[in-house]
């Protein structure tokens, strides 16, 4: 079921007890794997090349992963398609957002201003959710893989796995 990025999101997510992979759409894709209790467990960026590949991934991907609840892509068009219809397909909860649905819970307004202060600070925000999490640190951390993070991190919320957002995320 894709929720459309217009409609209230709390509270879709009920009774489920999977974990929540959130998936920054794009032929370079960022992943972002949350478990139950709304911690990160991994991250990582894929460059796919092409669509025929990306749509043979998406199947595999969530094949590695029995115990999920929910996936959360941020964009749209045919590359978010290929990740939707897969859900569908296994009648998993999908929701579809995008930047300006998610990025004003976690980006103060300056931060928000133009794309390139938005990346810079979902760095900085993504890598502050990896310490908390106890994720293993990256030696490089992709934007996609970035966003990705980030989205995860609203939607665990967002879908009831934590209550709120800790203070240490944006107070270190």
């Amino acid at each position: 079921m894709a929720i459309p990025t217009n409609e209230p999101v709390t509270g879709i997510c009920g009774a489920n007890a999977g974990g929540l992979l959130a998936v920054d759409a794009g032929l370079r894709t960022g992943l972002a794997f949350y478990d139950a209790g709304g911690r990160l467990h991994w991250y990582r960026s894929h460059n796919f090349g092409t669509r025929e590949r990306l749509k043979r991934a998406v199947a595999a991907i969530l094949d590695d992963l029995p115990r999920l609840g929910w996936l959360v892509v941020e964009g749209g068009g045919i590359l978010a398609d290929c990740w939707l219809r897969e859900a569908a397909r296994r009648n998993l909860a999908a929701v579809v957002t995008h930047a300006d649905r998610w990025r004003p819970a976690l980006l103060i307004p300056r931060h928000r201003r133009n794309k390139t202060a938005a990346k810079d600070t979902a760095d900085i925000l993504a890598r502050r959710v990896i310490d908390w999490s106890g994720a293993p640190k990256p030696t490089s951390l992709r934007h996609d893989a970035a966003e990705a993070i980030l989205v995860g991190f609203w939607a665990t919320v967002e879908c009831g796995l934590r209550n709120d957002y800790p203070a240490s995320i944006f107070h270190p």
